[in-house]
């Protein structure tokens, strides 16, 4: 099975008075025209869709994944509206018939269960497991009980079936750049038991932290993305790759370790 990874694309509503509005914009469009090329079998966007949350933004965001062939599968971060979101980029979902602007007003008439946007993907060779670590104006990851018991009673539904989970806040340091990034650190070492618990889990891929980190954590591996938005990203030193957005592109094969590659999008 491929899997192309975006993340931390922090579109910007083309109305905005900010440098960046076109350059975020084109970096991911771009990203979609290059992932098409590689015909994967899913993509996954690890969260900060949007820069500041505004209907206008995903209106935009929604605009730019449009030409995306491959099956799309979201989970927030710390940037994004989880209501707009799932409006959005999940249109089975329980929002997929209410107007943006209704969910933007936050009509006491939608559904409120998008407190934690989590799900699981069982139409592919390798199971995605979307996990939601984010909570309403905090920054820092949140994995408190009832999603941790959600993602135990979930893996062991399919203890042999290999897994992916994939996540915005990555669940341990990161350097000098990325230190607690949870708002506790019990859960942050929850979801490392969890994983420890469930050999099938052959990856947790993340994103926020804007820097490009493949480590094993677990008994497991996990994978972090650099922002696409090239105004944002870290440590992407290549000269090749300066002023070129870049995409992870994931490998699993039958009986075989995850191959990840960050993917330079040609010039």
């Amino acid at each position: 099975m491929l899997i192309a990874q975006i993340s931390d694309t922090h579109i910007l509503a083309p109305t905005a008075d900010h440098p960046s509005v076109e350059l975020r914009a084109d970096c991911l469009r771009q990203c979609v025209a290059e992932i098409n090329a590689q015909q994967p079998d899913a993509v996954i966007f690890t969260g900060d869709t949007v820069q500041t949350a505004q209907v206008e933004e995903y209106e935009y965001l929604r605009e730019l994944l449009a030409p995306l062939e491959a099956p799309l599968y979201v989970v927030p971060g710390n940037r994004d509206d989880k209501r707009v979101l799932q409006a959005v980029l999940l249109p089975n979902g329980p929002l997929s018939n209410v107007p943006l602007s209704n969910i933007h007003k936050g009509n006491a008439n939608l559904p409120d269960n998008v407190d934690s946007l989590q799900y699981v993907v069982d139409e592919h060779a390798v199971r995605l497991i979307a996990i939601d670590s984010t909570a309403v104006g905090e920054r820092k990851g949140v994995f408190g009980s009832e999603r941790q018991s959600w993602l135990e009673t979930v893996l062991s539904e399919k203890p042999r079936q290999p897994t992916i989970l994939f996540i915005h806040h990555p669940p341990f340091d990161v350097g000098d750049h990325y230190i607690g990034g949870y708002r506790r650190q019990e859960d942050a070492d929850a979801l490392a038991d969890i994983v420890q618990r469930h050999p099938q889990v052959k990856a947790l891929l993340c994103g926020h932290v804007h820097r490009l980190i493949d480590r094993a954590w677990a008994g497991s591996r996990a994978v972090v993305m650099p922002s696409v938005a090239v105004d944002l990203r870290k440590d992407v030193e290549e000269a090749t790759a300066k002023n070129r957005p870049i995409y992870m592109l994931h490998q699993l094969s039958d009986g075989s370790d995850l191959s990840s590659e960050a993917r330079i999008v040609s010039g």
